[in-house]
């Protein structure tokens, strides 16, 4: 089958350079000029493992207006809160023929993608694959090959043969494809792993493999399972895990998985990006409120991640200036 992969950042191009590594054509279409630009340029994109055996991977990319190919499968990587561009950008190119696939990290992308695609085709899931974009045209694959694994969930919790050959076609690549039948299930398993690790090592600046050494750490995750737990009974989401299990999810994911990985949310901080906070915790919170709870450790870690969003803009000669005068 043909893919293509709409938003080349680390995740995008990962799944897109496995699979073409696996045999699959691929063609990648982005929104970020820089990016295209970069790769053309350079003739394909850099490709790492862990910061070594940097070689170039000859890929096509193209921005969503110039396109013209028509994949079987899309597979969908774009950040949260720029996706309704990406998406309204590339509508002209989706088929009703078309399966998507979008294990994006937080919630609010399947509402989107329903515009686009009909509902028996859209998939999501979740992905443990560590991934870093040091820069336009750069990706480092983290851990050793074959490393990570991902599930994979029909919006209409009923597989189809499309379903099985695009697992079929995920495992050729090493990406470890995991099929459930579980939607809500799946994806808040995930939702609630990231609301701990990616927003804890996010607001201390700390890898995963140093995040679980803390001796808080343990009751800090347990705080925020808890109440993520205490949302979906009240709203009535059956989850993959039990809480301990949950909480035992990421140790693995910390000590064997990602110990040497900074969270997606650490990068788009530490690159003076928006990050995708409130499509995790912030939904968590959210959706506990329909429910008449409130997930305060949630929200209160929302909020500080805004602030120290907000805090990065200001320069502390000019504001001590400021207030000495």
């Amino acid at each position: 089958m043909k893919y293509g992969v709409l938003g080349a950042g680390a995740m995008g191009l990962r799944f897109g350079v496995l699979l073409q590594k696996a045999g699959f054509p691929v063609d990648f279409v982005d929104i970020w000029d820089t990016q295209i630009n970069k790769v053309k340029e350079q003739n394909g994109v850099y490709v790492s493992r862990d910061g070594e055996n940097k070689h170039l991977v000859p890929i096509n990319i193209f921005s969503p207006e110039d396109y013209t190919g028509n994949p079987d499968v899309w597979i969908v990587f774009v950040k949260q809160m720029q996706l309704e561009d990406a998406l309204k950008r590339a509508g002209h190119l989706f088929t009703k023929e078309q399966y998507v696939v979008s294990p994006m990290n937080g919630m609010g992308h399947i509402e989107k993608l329903d515009q686009y695609f009909d509902t028996d085709k859209v998939i999501s899931g979740t992905a443990m694959i560590a991934t870093v974009l040091n820069g336009p045209g750069d990706v480092d694959f983290m851990g050793p090959a074959g490393s990570g694994s991902m599930k994979i969930v029909n919006q209409n919790e009923t597989p189809d043969e499309m379903t099985h050959k695009i697992v079929e076609d995920f495992t050729k690549a090493n990406l470890n494809p995991d099929l459930t039948t579980n939607f809500q299930g799946t994806l808040m398993a995930k939702v609630i792993l990231n609301s701990v690790c990616n927003t804890l090592c996010t607001m201390f600046g700390i890898k995963m493999g140093e995040f679980i050494q803390a001796p808080t750490t343990e009751a800090l995750s347990k705080q925020l399972i808890n109440e993520a737990f205490d949302v979906c009974e009240r709203a009535g989401i059956k989850l993959l895990n039990t809480r301990e299990q949950e909480w035992q999810a990421i140790v693995a994911a910390a000590t064997k998985a990602m110990p040497l990985h900074y969270p997606s949310m650490y990068q788009d901080m530490s690159k003076g990006r928006p990050t995708e906070v409130d499509y995790i915790n912030g939904y968590i919170y959210e959706l506990g409120l329909k429910y008449h709870y409130e997930a305060t450790t949630h929200e209160f870690l929302r909020n500080l991640v805004h602030l120290s969003e907000f805090s990065r803009d200001f320069d502390p000669d000019t504001l001590l200036a400021t207030v000495k005068e």
